[in-house]
Parts: C-alpha cells; sequence; structure tokens
C-alpha cells in the first residue's frame, strides 16, 4: 500500500515502517516526486513505510523524560519547516498483515476546529501488530480519538517548553487509555497486542513517543541520532523493571513469550486488570528542535533495525 504525499511549510523526511516482529524491506515510496529504492531484506513480516520530507531542518535533543532548555539564534527561530510525506507496505512472508500506520501531514487541517495546533501540525504513527492484527487495527482506528478528541490534549498557537511538557501528559494519557480500550474491546483478542511509536510535528518542535521496539532514527547532517529507545529484555533498565514487576527473561523473551517489554493490549500477559505487570504500555518520550541541519526521520519496526544499524539506515536513505 503507498499513501500520497502532501507539502507543507520547509521540510524534514520522516521514514515510518511497522511490522510485526522480523520483517523485511523491499522498498520506499516515492516522496515529493523523488524515487527512494533500497536494497532488498527478506524476513518473516509484513511492512508499513512512510517517508516525511523536512528539507532544511535541524536540532537540538531533549532527554528522554525531561525537557531541556534551548537557546536559538535568530536565523534558527525564523526557520520553519515544510512537511511533506508518503507510504509503503508490504505483508513480507506472513499469512496475514499484523500491521498499521497513520500519516497526517497538515493535523490542523484534518482536525479542523477541534484543536489548536501551531503552524506547521504534523502526526505520524506506526502500529506493529503481534499476534493477530485485531490489536493494531483498533489502534489505527481509533488514534483519532485516543489522540484528539480528549478534552485534555491541549490548544496553542506556539509550540514552547509549557505546551511540550503539556503534550507529553496527554500523550500518556493516551496510550494508557487505549491500552484499557483493547482489555474492554470484545473484537480483539487476548492474545493480540501492538507495540507503537508515535511522532508529533508542532511548529518546530519534534516529539517522539515509544511503548515497544519499533525505533525513530533523525538524520542530522549525515549523522544518525536515535530519538527513541528499543523496549527488550536485553535493555538493562528494561530487564531490571520486569524483575521488580515480578516478571522474568528466558531466552530473550519477557516470560518466554514476548521479544518486547512494553506494548498495548496483550490482556492475557497483564491481566487481572489493575494489578502490576511486567509488560506495560507507558511510552518514553524524546524531543528535538527543529532547524535547517535536519534531513529527515525514519520510524521503522524492529524488522529493520534487527537487519542494520540506525547510521546504516540514514546512509541507505540519504544515499537515495
Amino acid at each position: 500500500m503507498v499513501a500520497g504525499a502532501a507539502v507543507f511549510h520547509r521540510s524534514v523526511q520522516i521514514v515510518m515502517d511497522s511490522s510485526p516482529y522480523r520483517c523485511g524491506i523491499e522498498e520506499i515510496a516515492a516522496v515529493g516526486g523523488m524515487a527512494t529504492s533500497l536494497p532488498v531484506f527478506r524476513g518473516e513480516g509484513g511492512l508499513d513505510v512512510v517517508a516525511v520530507d523536512v528539507s532544511r531542518s535541524g536540532l537540538d535533543i531533549g532527554a528522554p523524560d525531561a525537557i531541556s532548555d534551548v537557546t536559538l539564534d535568530e536565523a534558527v527561530i525564523q526557520f520553519v519547516p515544510i512537511i511533506r510525506s508518503g507510504s509503503f507496505s508490504d505483508i513480507g512472508c506472513r499469512s496475514i498483515m499484523e500491521d498499521e500506520h497513520i500519516c497526517i501531514d497538515d493535523l490542523s487541517a484534518h482536525l479542523g476546529s477541534m484543536v489548536t495546533c501551531p503552524t506547521p501540525s504534523a502526526f505520524y504513527g506506526v502500529f506493529d501488530g503481534h499476534g493477530g492484527p485485531e490489536a493494531a487495527s483498533y489502534l489505527k482506528e481509533h488514534a483519532m480519538k485516543f489522540f484528539f478528541e480528549d478534552a485534555s490534549f491541549p490548544r496553542a498557537n506556539e509550540a514552547d517548553d509549557v505546551l511540550v511538557e503539556e503534550l507529553e501528559g496527554s500523550i500518556r494519557k493516551a496510550f494508557l487509555d487505549a491500552d484499557l480500550a483493547l482489555a474492554d474491546e470484545c473484537t480483539v483478542s487476548s492474545s493480540s497486542g501492538s507495540t507503537v511509536l508515535t511522532a508529533l510535528v508542532f511548529g518546530r518542535r519534534l516529539l517522539v513517543a515509544n511503548a515497544g521496539d519499533c525505533r525513530a532514527v533523525l538524520c542530522r547532517k549525515g549523522e544518525a541520532v536515535d530519538l527513541s529507545r528499543d523496549h527488550r529484555p536485553a535493555y538493562d533498565a528494561e530487564r531490571e523493571r520486569v524483575m521488580v514487576a515480578g516478571g522474568f527473561v528466558d531466552d530473550g523473551y519477557l516470560n518466554g513469550v514476548l521479544s518486547v517489554t512494553r506494548a498495548l493490549g496483550d490482556w492475557d500477559m497483564k491481566s487481572p486488570r489493575g494489578s502490576p505487570s511486567p509488560l506495560i504500555a507507558e511510552p518514553e518520550f524524546k524531543q528535538a528542535m527543529l532547524t535547517e541541519d535536519d534531513e529527515f526521520l525514519i520510524i521503522g519496526c524492529d524488522g529493520i533495525w534487527d537487519v542494520m544499524s540506525s547510521q546504516h539506515a540514514v546512509g541507505v536513505v540519504r544515499r537515495g
């Protein structure tokens, strides 16, 4: 599946891919009139790719759970990104497609009077399903409701530190509410789940929220800058959290079942509802201030990062 491209004020290129656990990439959709191709990587899962072009942009990275103060010179302050995107999906060698993505280049126009957004405003999400397609499909279908129709979503014309902090709280609530909704949804199997990574552009602010092992990588002057951390048992902080919560890791799998330590759904592992669980839906955040040094952002499922490093992926997209 290839989605169309739209254009906005100056540019950041984002490539998103969503796929279950192991996946292959065959090609990237043409974006903004420029065809981009990649070598063929074969694997076991499906593939979603979204490319968001952000030419002439740049960044200062904030801590995962904190917002840093940034001093910007006059040229950077005047910078306004133009955003455009495209997408591609491939099922790989699986019998069913378990992954979904959402791609909104102009969030303000999409939502109308529902929210007040800085310019530009854009929203992207990757839902990397497992245990069937139900959870990822449900999350895509109801994403606008969870993330933006909630009354707690902040309204503002300018994206400052206070607004970004409020956005973090609103997006965190959206992740947790969506997780609880999956527990109550009769059409979603209790064994179905999905990792989720979202990217929100508000003015020159880029805010990434991640629960799972999808990854966001920004290309800054040709260098890869990770904007998320993989939530896997091999990550020491996650392994320690799992142990404290009463879970265990067996051959790299949480409780011998999942290769991720954060996901929405999977209520057969989280029940009874309200009880502590080593598998959580709590997202981690990283933010960036876009400037003219940024070239694109790659958002991909674990299938990409299983076969290449962040820098390798940046090099492949940059050559394309």
